[in-house]
């Protein structure tokens, strides 16, 4: 089983910068797709943020120019900086990989999620 853990949320005021961190462990081959999402109360998940093996990045409208997501395929590790924060971008947010298993199975794992919390 590939297990996702994610780290670095909190409380924050706008404007107020966070940086989100999820390591991959396992029985892991090599992670092909990373990507973060985030939900807040009441509303559906939403695609925060996608980065390929190779590093090329995909963001929401809503969050271009303040997020930038990054990997360590060495560390099997994937990272969401988060720069000039909004109440907006309150929500709990979830990293997730494209996994290929050393037994060559291949699937999609999600870690629990962190909270993030902007508020004056």
């Amino acid at each position: 089983q590939v297990r996702l853990v994610e780290s670095g949320g909190g409380l924050v005021q706008p404007g107020g910068s966070l940086r989100l961190s999820c390591a991959a462990s396992g029985m892991i081959f090599m992670i092909n797709a990373m990507g973060w999402h985030r939900q807040a109360p009441g509303k559906q998940r939403e695609v925060v943020a996608e980065i390929s093996i190779r590093s090329s990045t995909n963001y929401a409208d809503s969050v271009k120019g303040r997020f930038t997501t990054s990997r360590d395929n060495a560390k099997n590790t994937v990272y969401l900086q988060m720069n000039a924060l909004k109440p907006d971008d309150t929500g709990v947010y979830y990293c997730n990989a494209d996994v290929r298993l050393v037994d060559g199975v291949q699937r999609e794992y999600w870690g629990q999620g962190t909270q993030v919390t902007v508020s004056s």
